[in-house]
């Protein structure tokens, strides 16, 4: 029997416009008090003190056009963001900047995040959405070098990518890239070759979203659709669907695996937040706060599990902060 699902700890409210992406940033001065990056709907990214519950900086780099991704680059003071006017920002928040110090101009028009990969000490690899619908474009950070554009065989009727999520089983390994596609496949890609190695139909619709264990080799993706698929890959680099979970309501938005690989979380149309356990996607809890769409979900990624939080962006404009502490 589940327990009842809890209350949120606190609600942030401020944004003044839907949230679509959070991201937690660990460590710092005060390593137990995070700090939360809201971008939302109006063009603003938002900077929260969880302490006090109230924004401490708003940033504003993307001419008032939705912001979708935002991700933090080594520690808390360095800063990209994606947003609707075509452009991937790079900020330097070191000693209370709010200047952007880069960018790149991506030609896409849809609303797929871009992947950040941590390669080497002060280097990334990002994917992004190229200018041309169905193609993927790599490219490495800080000097914006091109690693290789990823276009579909001829034929392949993939349609635009959806969901990107860069990864290696380890340090120094060869980076590969999972992207979810329109037409509801991931395929995986092999960066240096700049191949497809492996291709699984997992939804009838759109990926709208995914993540990956590299531990484990296993993913799991979301669509418009009732159902949750859970694919691995095996040894020969091949995806083959692991099961398929379905849920009450229809629509998916987001979904996030917590660091220490234990629980899942996904942000419903359906304005809640489901909570499973990864090993078995035993459900562990519904959340019910918002009152529309929750977009987006993200862990913090503490060491102390007891004070590990999930956060929750809706439509509704607010933020909802979770405590969710389970060995299982």
């Amino acid at each position: 029997m589940a327990l009842p699902p809890p209350d949120p700890q606190f609600v942030l409210r401020g944004t003044s416009a839907a949230v679509h992406t959070l991201h937690f940033s660990c460590g710092g001065q005060e390593p137990d008090v995070p700090i939360l990056f809201s971008g939302s709907e109006n063009g603003f990214i938002h900077v929260w003190n969880l302490k006090t519950h109230r924004v401490d900086t708003a940033l504003d780099g993307h001419g008032r056009k939705s912001v979708y991704c935002v991700e933090t680059m080594g520690d808390k003071t360095r800063l990209l963001s994606q947003g609707r006017d075509q452009r991937i920002c790079l900020w330097d928040l070191a000693e209370g900047r709010t200047a952007v110090t880069d960018s790149v101009f991506t030609e896409n028009v849809g609303f797929c995040r871009c992947s950040l990969l941590t390669v080497a000490q002060g280097r990334w690899l990002m994917a992004m959405a190229a200018k041309a619908l169905e193609e993927v474009q790599v490219l490495e950070l800080p000097s914006k070098t091109s690693v290789c554009t990823l276009k579909p065989e001829a034929g392949a009727k993939l349609g635009m990518p959806m969901c990107l999520k860069l990864w290696q089983l380890s340090s120094g390994s060869q980076p590969l890239l999972l992207a979810g596609y329109e037409d509801g496949s991931v395929v995986l890609w092999n960066l240096s070759m700049g191949k497809p190695l492996s291709q699984l139909a997992c939804h009838q619709e759109p990926v709208m979203s995914l993540d990956f264990d590299s531990e484990k080799t296993k993913g799991i993706s979301g669509s418009s659709e009732k159902v949750l698929s859970i694919w691995s890959l095996n040894e020969q680099q091949n995806l083959q669907v692991y099961k398929t979970h379905n849920l009450v309501n229809a629509g998916i938005s987001d979904i996030t695996i917590r660091p220490d690989k234990k629980i899942v979380a996904t942000a419903g149309w359906d304005h809640r937040i489901r909570i499973f356990g990864w090993k078995k996607l035993k459900p562990l809890a519904v959340l019910d706060y918002h009152t529309a769409t929750v977009h987006c979900v993200s862990f913090s990624n503490h060491k102390n599990p007891r004070e590990r939080l999930l956060a929750a962006g809706s439509k509704d404009h607010r933020i909802s902060i979770w405590s969710i502490y389970t060995q299982t």
